[in-house]
Order: C-alpha cells, then sequence, then structure tokens
C-alpha cells in the first residue's frame, strides 16, 4: 500500500507564494523552491524505507514545478536538488542530507553568481553612462551597482513595470545604493531612449538559440534600443537557460488574472470585453548584444554551449516529456 505523506504547511506556502508572485523574481523562486525541497527533506516524518521519501520528495517537486510555468529558474533548481536525490543511496537519513546538501549548494552558488555578474557585467558598462533597466533583476541591479561604485554611471532610468510595479522594487535598490535613477512609465521608453547609452536588463528564461524570455515589455525596450543602436545587455545566472529548447520544447508564456489589470467590478459591467494579462514576451537574439553569465560575457547564439556544458545530464530525462511536463511521482512509478 502507498503512503502518502501530507507535504508540511511552510512548504505548501512557499508554493502558494511563488504562484501568487508574493515571491517573484526568476533568483529568488529559485533559492524559494530549492529551500522548500530543504524543509520538505527536513520534515519528512513518514515511514523508514527509502521508497517512499523518494515519493513524498517526487510530490514535492511536482508541487513546486506546477507553481509557475515560464521561469525555467524553477524546474531548473528542483532538477538539481532532485537529480542529487536521484543519485544518493543509502538509508532514510542519507537522502535527506543529499536533498539538504544539494538545496543549499544550488542556493549558495546562485547568491554568489549574482556577484559575479555584478563584477563581469560592470566592465562592460561605458564611462559616464546613462543606463536604462526594465522590470526586476538581481542580476541586472548587481550589474548597475557595481558599475556605479567604479564611476561609470551618471543616471539610471527605471520602468515602473505594469502591473505589479517591480521596477518601484528595483527603484529602491539602486536609491539605496546611492545611485543616481529616475522612475519612468513603461511607455516613456521609446520617448526616454535617445538618452540612453547602454540597457541592461534581467531574464526568467534563456532559450538554446538566445533568445530572452523576461517581464512582459522587455522586448519593446529591446525594439526601441535597436531602432536608436543602443546596446542591449541581459544579465542572466547559466540557471535560467532552458535545457528543454535544446531539443525544440516552447518557452510557455504566463498569462495571468485580467484583475491583475483591471477591477474585477469593470470586467463585470463589460462582459462582451476580454482583457489579456501576459507576464511575460520574447525578445529575438538579433536584438541582444551580449548575455552576462557568472561564466562570462557571451553573445546569444553560444546560450547552446552553456546549455550542453551545464545542463547535459538533464537532457535525456527531459527527452522523456519536456522539462514543464514531467511529473517526478510518475517516473517512480514507472
Amino acid at each position: 500500500m502507498v503512503i502518502k505523506m501530507e507535504i508540511p504547511q511552510e512548504v505548501v506556502k512557499i508554493a502558494e507564494d511563488i504562484k501568487t508572485m508574493h515571491i517573484r523574481g526568476a533568483g529568488r523562486i529559485a533559492r524559494a523552491a530549492a529551500k522548500a525541497l530543504k524543509i520538505a527533506a527536513q520534515k519528512y516524518e513518514g515511514p523508514n524505507d527509502p521508497i517512499e521519501f523518494r515519493r513524498y520528495m517526487a510530490r514535492v517537486a511536482d508541487l513546486l514545478i506546477s507553481t509557475r510555468p515560464t521561469a525555467v529558474s524553477l524546474p531548473n533548481a528542483v532538477y538539481y536538488v532532485m537529480y542529487h536525490l536521484e543519485k544518493a543511496e543509502g538509508s532514510v537519513e542519507e537522502l535527506r542530507e543529499a536533498v539538504i546538501r544539494a538545496a543549499d549548494t544550488f542556493i549558495a552558488e546562485s547568491l554568489e553568481a549574482v556577484k559575479k555578474i555584478g563584477r563581469i557585467g560592470a566592465k562592460r558598462i561605458k564611462d559616464d553612462a546613462v543606463v536604462l533597466t526594465h522590470c526586476h533583476s538581481t542580476a541586472a541591479v548587481s550589474v548597475i551597482v557595481e558599475a556605479y561604485k567604479m564611476g561609470k554611471i551618471r543616471r539610471v532610468y527605471s520602468t515602473e513595470t505594469r502591473p505589479f510595479f517591480q521596477g518601484r522594487i528595483t527603484f529602491r535598490h539602486l536609491t539605496r545604493e546611492g545611485v543616481p535613477v529616475t522612475q519612468i512609465p513603461d511607455s516613456a521608453v521609446r520617448y526616454i531612449m535617445h538618452e540612453v547609452d547602454q540597457v541592461v536588463v534581467g531574464a526568467d528564461t534563456v532559450t538554446s538559440n538566445g533568445a530572452v524570455v523576461n517581464k512582459i515589455g522587455t522586448s519593446q525596450v529591446a525594439l526601441a534600443a535597436h531602432e536608436a543602436r543602443v546596446r542591449v545587455f541581459v544579465a542572466a545566472e547559466t540557471y535560467k537557460f532552458s535545457p528543454a529548447t535544446v531539443i525544440g520544447e516552447l518557452v510557455p508564456i504566463e498569462f495571468r488574472d485580467p484583475t491583475e489589470i483591471v477591477p474585477a467590478e469593470w470586467i463585470a459591467k463589460h462582459p462582451n470585453v476580454k482583457v489579456l494579462n501576459p507576464s511575460f514576451d520574447v525578445t529575438p537574439p538579433e536584438y541582444i548584444d551580449a548575455i552576462i553569465t557568472e561564466l562570462g560575457v557571451i553573445p546569444p547564439q553560444s546560450a547552446i554551449l552553456i546549455l550542453l556544458e551545464r545542463f547535459g545530464w538533464a537532457l535525456e530525462k527531459i527527452k522523456q516529456g519536456g522539462i514543464g511536463r514531467i511529473r517526478f511521482e510518475e517516473t517512480l512509478e514507472e
């Protein structure tokens, strides 16, 4: 008889916070997923049976992956931890320790990657630069802050990034570091672009051909920059590269509740009007000058090399059904 252990409420809350965007930003989402797997392992109180422990962890992994379909950092974090669980052998306690070690390693490497990207990316910012950024990316902020400390940045323009106004988070972070920053509405990007020297944005997903999936509006920023001959840099940790795209998987674009855009009462009064709320868009590689990773600066076309080097171990599993469709619990049942 299969005993289904209840998932701890603390883990369920993390999953819900990711789904409802109380936890947002690809890096934070990835670290939260790793932390949730660690907590689940620590709180396991089921039978002293390695098979039951693996089933329990598989259910937690499936729950986490189901929360957000676009940001590949989430499944990549889960795959990283679960891969180390799959390779581990021994008692429940030994498997538990394998999960905890993997989660701690992922979180530590994720935080260190942001620092490395800041140092590497700052060298690419020209002297006395005016920089524009969109949404909130810890990696992009790291590049901007580091460049400002080097005396390279004169001013930053930060978009509000509707409907969740993540640009205000960027504004607060930059202000805290003393960076001169001006907040602008998303619709003002083309108007202001003639003042801008460089664009620095983050990424939720980087595909194998170098296209970047990021917060809605990023592609319009890149298009305006391309028109104005302004260079566009994407700051992204390598765990944001999507191994599923190597075999032709498309990145699903998340559509969220229309009430994030307009009040529910307005929708009720105008039932024939449809409201679309896509959270992300795709910027083609030809509008991106370089991707700044913790491994160095690469042209978008080299994304495939990063994927093969960093995620070769995951490709076989991904071929079974795609990173967004694999269910760890089903894999165990086979």
